[in-house]
């Protein structure tokens, strides 16, 4: 799992906000459709910035191994690295439980590697952060990586762009073999890469943090076709450094002859432990004028009898070591010394949970609180204070006021146009399991309040702050994460919207005034199969854009695409289900009497095609989805009129 760097003087500090070399781009149309997140690669040739500066840039402070400790497992993985042995392993996979540190040897290998000019590219994935957490981005980003590290591989990265047009939409698998794998092996056999390993050793790719990938399948597939080409090309002269926890879908496809399997644990010396505690402690002492005076009057501080508690206390865990001593020197609390915090952290479970709950009782009593903890928790990516207040319609001051309290297992950032992390994803954990947080449970009912802040920045304009580009991202994840809970968990809730249907009214009232809305609304609800923007337009024999300003306004409920061929698709049943019951929906209810027009608009779409190919008359009739959609819209009415309970007046409905 990746692990966060706590603040001043971590051991093993996390690479989670590591900024990947590989630049992303987004593509659109040229319609007015908002943009979405596809996935595009515009070759540019060399970076102007390295690789070592780029991951650093956006790393919190210390974000790498404390000096003098983790030298013996540092050692060992840049020895497997330095191999020359043509028919060495070439994957290492690192493992071991939360918080022992494999995201900082990570990051450590991946800058001491790219320092030798010899890192191909590093991928530090993070839970719940876009791109981050996903494999979408992950073969293009390490093509990026790779043009800029090896100029070499550059042309035939070039090459399979411009070849293959469609590449971008293919497998993960295709991807990495076209823009990863191939092109480094046929770069390899420049003259250049060839003295560089004989002289110095493989390339190396750093992947940290492979268990909080979203995509299963995904990371099975990458890993069965990584091992799959080294096996067909055993020479080629590339390693990959991977780490995670033990996940079943990882193990069960790492451990394999041809992966060099690494414990963390069986390298976690207590004496890197008492490195930390010393160095750290010896700093604060030389900080803090109320340890400085307790020492002059009782003498050193902390006692050696109570360091060695606290290491054995510790045990392997770097992050619980971190996050108990930022807890002791904690500066916001004015309710304690550090002299008095010391001995509760002794009492504390060897574990996060208990200083976690400690932690936020510090704020639990305060305005915001719950919502700010639980935005924190929910969001698919990190937000920073100005984003978290935007998207609360709160002040930034309280979002801060909360957090102040929490910097033991939050990182706040210096300004707040940065993101706002937690020092560990096992927070999360913590907060969305309630069996372990109790008090401090976010419920995942609680993406449908997220869905609805998100909703009041849907109104057409484009994002110019975090909230608003987070919003209009998101807002429809939310809400699919909501909706797919069983009932029980989705509520009672006690501010608006209390129900989904109070929801789906206030989405769709954004668009209501429109000239168009009413009838765009009426060929989506009652139509057994989605249709795309341009039939809407086709159908109602209006502009494409016009249609399109109405439905930006209701993607919290209903998805559009950039591409206006493709399907217009309601975000859940519930949504076509609230527009065609009249008792839920009210002022926008769709009849079934609107199947009397659709099953006019689309005869006479077909009548169209007819009278314009008259020489394919026989075929039109047989084959046109006009056709077959006329008459099952006229069957749908019909069937309508034989039911009592629905009053139909087809004069009213044209």
């Amino acid at each position: 799992m990746a692990e966060s760097p706590p603040a001043r003087g971590e051991i093993l500090l996390n690479a989670h906000n590591s900024k990947l070399a590989g630049r992303s781009t987004t593509s659109s149309t040229e319609t007015t459709l908002p943009a979405t997140k596809r996935p595009s690669f515009r070759f540019s040739g060399r970076f102007s910035m390295p690789l070592t500066l780029e991951i650093e840039r956006s790393l919190p402070p210390d974000s790498a191994c404390f000096p003098g400790t983790r030298i013996d497992v540092i050692r060992m993985i840049v020895a497997w690295a330095d191999s020359t042995l043509l028919r060495n392993t070439h994957v290492l996979w690192l493992y071991g439980f939360v918080g022992c540190g494999k995201s900082a040897i990570a990051l450590a290998i991946a800058l001491k590697f790219e320092r030798r000019n010899r890192l191909v590219g590093s991928f530090f994935f993070f839970q719940n952060t876009g791109d981050r957490s996903r494999m979408a981005r992950f073969a293009t980003t390490l093509a990026y990586q790779l043009a800029a590290a090896i100029p070499e591989a550059a042309p035939f990265i070039k090459r399979a762009i411009t070849e293959e047009s469609g590449l971008l939409n293919l497998s993960l698998v295709a991807q990495f073999r076209r823009l990863v794998y191939e092109p480094f092996k046929a770069a390899a056999k420049r003259v250049r890469l060839l003295k560089t390993f004989l002289l110095k050793g493989p390339f190396l790719i750093v992947i940290d943090g492979l268990d909080e990938c979203e995509d299963r399948k995904d990371v099975e597939a990458f890993i069965d076709d990584m091992l799959d080409f080294f096996k067909k090309n055993p020479l080629v002269p590339l390693r990959f450094l991977i780490t995670s926890r033990v996940e079943q879908h990882i193990s069960g496809h790492l451990k394999n002859d041809q992966v060099c399997l690494e414990n963390l644990v069986n390298h976690c010396s207590r004496s890197d432990i008492e490195t930390l505690m010393d160095t750290c402690f010896d700093e604060e002492k030389k900080r803090n004028p109320t340890i400085g005076a307790y020492i002059q009057e009782h003498g050193d501080w902390p006692t050696k009898k109570d360091k060695d508690k606290l290491v054995d206390h510790i045990g392997g865990s770097f992050i619980f070591a971190s996050a108990l001593f930022k807890y002791i020197l904690d500066p916001t609390d004015d309710q304690s010394t550090p002299m008095d915090r010391l001995p509760h952290t002794l009492s504390m479970n060897p574990g996060l949970d208990t200083l976690y709950a400690k932690t936020l009782s510090r704020s639990q009593h305060l305005p915001h609180f719950s919502d700010v903890m639980s935005t924190l928790a929910l969001t698919f990516e990190p937000l920073p204070i100005i984003g978290i207040a935007g998207l609360l319609g709160i002040e930034c001051f309280e979002v801060v006021r909360v957090l102040i309290n929490l910097q033991a297992i939050i990182h706040i950032p210096g300004t707040d146009d940065l993101p706002v992390t937690m020092c560990h994803t096992s927070l999360r954990d913590f907060l969305t399991t309630e069996s372990r947080s109790r008090c401090f449970f976010t419920p995942p009912s609680y993406h449908f309040y997220l869905s609805y802040r998100c909703s009041t920045f849907h109104d057409g304009r484009q994002p110019d702050t975090a909230a608003a580009s987070y919003s209009i991202d998101r807002c429809a994840e939310h809400f699919k994460q909501f909706i797919h809970l069983p009932p029980a968990a989705q509520g009672p809730f006690p501010r608006f919207p209390q129900t989904p249907d109070a929801f789906y009214a206030h989405i769709l009232a954004k668009s209501e005034n429109d000239l168009h809305f009413f009838d765009i609304i009426s060929v989506i609800a009652p139509f057994h199969e989605p249709t795309s923007v341009a039939e809407i337009s086709e159908l109602l024999g209006i502009e494409t854009a016009k249609v399109v300003q109405v439905l930006v306004n209701l993607q919290p409920v209903i998805s559009i695409q950039e591409n206006c061929d493709l399907p217009v698709a309601m975000c859940h049943t519930s949504v076509r289900q609230f527009l065609t019951t009249e008792s839920r929906s009210g002022r926008f209810f769709v009849s079934p009497s609107s199947h009397l027009k659709l099953s006019y608009n689309y005869f006479s779409l077909n009548l169209k095609d007819l009278l314009s190919n008259p020489q394919l008359f026989p075929v039109v009739i047989q084959s046109s989805k006009w056709r077959d959609r006329s008459h099952w819209h006229w069957q749908e009415f019909l069937k309508a009129m034989s039911e009592p309970k629905d009053i139909v007046r087809p004069h009213e409905v044209f």
